[in-house]
């Protein structure tokens, strides 16, 4: 145990050595991961290639996730209409994720993350299955826009307070996070899988990595 806590270390040292270091507003999660890739572009953009902007929503907009800061009871669960993570996969053995809202650690392993905070699909109706848009960081820094409309009331006031520096705006969109946000596969930047798909994709369990280097 004490070896892997050491090679966690060192690998949040090259991207985040705290988590208050990094930019955060409460109900801003997609601009909170923006300012991570953003972050992983000035001090180490060797790494930039090696990381995703990570959406999680469904056609209903109605996802479950647990171990969440805004969550309630013993299993800190709450449902959202969204949500983003920020993810890191150096290797084909170890994937990263970064989530500003989570109880867990952070970052915490990709498996652990996905078994505690998504569970499984099979225990949920089919309206709160969730969904993942995977983005390279590159294509979110660049297409990526929000003007905060999401957040404001019909009258115009906040919902939640927005941040304090001015709204993320690419050069070809005023707002394109509705882009983002879309489970449909046909639409939108980036890979959009299921549960299961994501797991398979991004989690190589051990003994998988160990025969695919002996081949």
């Amino acid at each position: 145990r004490r070896r892997r806590r050491r090679r966690l270390k060192m690998t949040t040292d090259l991207l985040f050595p705290k988590i208050s270091d990094c930019s955060y507003v409460s109900c801003y999660c997609e601009e909170n991961v923006w300012k991570l890739c953003e972050q992983v572009k000035k001090t180490r953009i060797d790494e930039l290639s090696k990381c995703y902007a990570v959406f999680v929503s469904n056609e209903g907009r109605t996802v479950p996730l647990w171990r969440q800061k805004a969550g309630r009871g013993d299993d800190q669960v709450v449902i959202w209409d969204y949500h983003v993570f920020f993810m890191h996969n150096p290797s084909p053995n170890r994937c990263l994720v970064f989530d500003l809202d989570t109880t867990l650690p952070f970052p915490t392993y990709f498996h652990k993350y996905v078994t505690e905070t998504f569970r499984s699909d099979l225990a949920l109706r089919p309206e709160h299955h969730r969904y993942f848009r995977v983005i390279s960081a590159e294509t979110y820094l660049s297409e990526f826009s929000s003007d905060r409309r999401h957040m404001r009331r019909p009258d115009g006031s906040w919902i939640k307070p927005p941040p304090s520096y001015p709204p993320i705006q690419s050069n070809s969109n005023a707002h394109s996070l509705g882009d983002f946000i879309c489970m449909n596969a046909g639409k939108g930047p980036g890979t959009v899988y299921s549960l299961s798909e994501f797991v398979q994709t991004f989690y190589k369990a051990p003994n998988m990595v160990a025969q695919q280097n002996n081949k």
